[in-house]
């Protein structure tokens, strides 16, 4: 008999454990702690190595156990879930998963830890009596196994970083666009700080991003980017018009959709669809936009697990439209992305740090042409 089957040992055992997601999981509640762990455990490739009450225990169990993943929550005595952060980010950086409180100071707060390098975020309202508690552990499964891979110098990089030289001027050409629309989910916040506020305040187009997000979170990230912007940024609200130089961010729980009035363009908000997998959605978007201005769409897709945007893109660029990704190396999950390149649709494949300039590139191109 095999010498592990007769010391009682599977010999498949210490290659799984190898090969698992090592999740420290951080939280000043026994019970989250627990719930935590237990939902993250149901699957068999997540190992939770340790637990931890505070900051400061996060900070020492970080560099002793050195997880692959930390879910970390935001309210805690001795020292707070976003002064943790910025201490691991420095000291021993690996992708965080905010546990967060989905009120407005919790989304705020939720938006100042991506802002700092977290990737994502879980709701903090987790109970095994919950009537959606099956939806609620598939989703933190699915984003810690997606995250726990991310590159560290995806987020190590400060948001107000020096942009990078422009990309050349023949790189990427969109001469008829009349509008930008961004799909983007998983690492969104973090990398959204990377484009939209090195976008020039003469910029001539407006400027839509369907983020994944629930109520409150769209809000504060729409602050967050219009405080550091020189584009005006807001949440999108049913009635505005959509402006040259201003960027719209869709609201959590609903689609953004656009209205031709003839005189003029204007935000429609919606309930519906309802039977879409996310709201907002990048499809229902990149489809509206396609209805109202035809061809004359540039989309972009950036970071975010699933294949949202990826319908609404083949069909814009059906109709002439053009197609940016961003690329795998540069993405939190590349997810999204992926499906677009895939399939064969991306005009272009960018880096995190030149969408900017490459949208100001393309504008430019236009601006001549014109």
């Amino acid at each position: 008999m095999h010498k592990n089957l007769l010391c009682g040992c599977h010999p498949l055992k210490g290659l799984w454990r190898k090969l698992s997601v090592k999740v420290l999981v951080v939280d000043d509640s026994a019970f989250m702690r627990k719930s935590i762990s237990m939902m993250l455990e149901s699957d068999r490739s997540i190992e939770v190595i340790g637990t931890a009450r505070d900051g400061l225990e996060a900070i020492e169990k970080v560099k002793i156990l050195k997880p692959d993943l930390m879910t970390l929550d935001v309210e805690m005595p001795r020292m707070d879930g976003i002064t943790a952060l910025k201490r691991v980010m420095k000291e021993s950086p690996l992708p965080v998963l905010m546990v967060s409180s989905v009120t407005k100071e919790g989304a705020d707060a939720t938006i100042d830890a991506m802002a700092a390098g977290a990737v994502d975020f879980i709701p903090k309202q987790i109970s095994y009596v919950s009537l959606d508690i099956t939806n609620i552990k598939e989703n933190l499964v699915a984003k810690v196994k997606s995250i726990a891979n991310v590159r560290s110098r995806v987020f190590q990089r400060s948001p107000s970083a020096a942009p990078p030289a422009a990309v050349s001027p023949s790189a990427f050409a969109s001469p008829n666009a009349k509008l930008i629309a961004i799909g983007i989910s998983t690492g969104g916040p973090f990398s959204l700080q990377k484009v939209v506020p090195l976008l020039p305040e003469n910029f001539p187009l407006p400027v839509a991003i369907v983020q994944h997000m629930p109520p409150h979170f769209t809000k504060s990230l729409a602050e967050r980017l219009d405080s550091i912007s020189r584009l005006k940024v807001c949440e999108a609200e049913d009635g505005m018009e959509v402006a040259s130089g201003k960027v719209f961010i869709a609201p959590g729980g609903f689609h953004l959709k656009f209205k031709d009035n003839g005189a003029n363009t204007t935000i429609s908000i919606s309930a519906f669809p309802q039977s879409s997998l996310h709201r907002p959605s990048v499809d229902v978007m990149f489809n509206s936009a396609l209805e109202t201005y035809g061809g004359d769409v540039l989309a972009v897709v950036m970071t975010g697990m699933g294949k949202d945007g990826l319908e609404g893109a083949r069909s814009i660029k059906r109709a002439g439209g053009k197609v940016i990704a961003q690329d795998e190396e540069s993405c939190v999950v590349y997810g999204m992305p992926k499906s677009i390149v895939d399939a064969h649709l991306a005009d272009s494949v960018v880096p995190l740090e030149e969408i900017a300039s490459t949208l100001v590139t393309a504008v430019c191109t236009a601006a001549r042409q014109g």
